[in-house]
């Protein structure tokens, strides 16, 4: 899932650098929003990580 914010914030640059301001726009919260996930479900899996069976 990290890829693919990273993918789409590279989209979003390439597509900022040729001013297409909507497309930027697009891509980058679609990447904001993927890595926001991401980052939830990482801090999550850290949390209910691996238990020491008992």
């Amino acid at each position: 899932m990290l890829s693919w914010s990273v993918a789409f914030f590279i989209v979003a640059i390439i597509a900022a650098i040729f001013g297409f301001g909507g497309i930027a726009a697009g891509a980058a919260s679609v990447a904001k929003l993927l890595f926001v996930v991401f980052l939830v479900l990482a801090v999550v899996s850290l949390a209910l990580g691996r238990r020491v069976p008992t």
